[in-house]
């Protein structure tokens, strides 16, 4: 514990912020999971719903200066690139099956 007064006001801020911070970070973190989930299992249509949110909350957490905006950006790409996997994978089986 700090003993210089500065520096339990210092302490007492940070709790602060970071107690304001956690919902934001704890939603995007979710819904990135989530949709990391739906990758996995190949669900594009059910992904292609939940993307448009993910990005919401990636952007607002990026606005907020929670994570960087250069982790931001690369967290939507990533969530992009599965999803075209995904539709690649749906559109090989299609053809596969004509």
């Amino acid at each position: 514990m700090p003993v210089i007064k500065s520096a339990k006001k210092q302490m007492r801020q940070n709790n602060k912020r970071r107690a304001q911070r956690f919902p934001i970070r704890n939603q995007m973190k979710t819904t990135v999971k989530k949709a990391q989930k739906l990758i996995k299992k190949g669900k594009g249509a059910e992904l292609e719903k939940l993307l448009p949110v993910a990005y919401k909350t990636i952007d607002m957490a990026a606005k907020k200066h929670i994570i960087h905006g250069n982790n931001a950006n690369r967290k939507k790409s990533q969530l992009a690139r599965g999803l075209a996997s995904v539709q690649a994978k749906k559109k090989v089986a299609v053809k596969e099956e004509k």
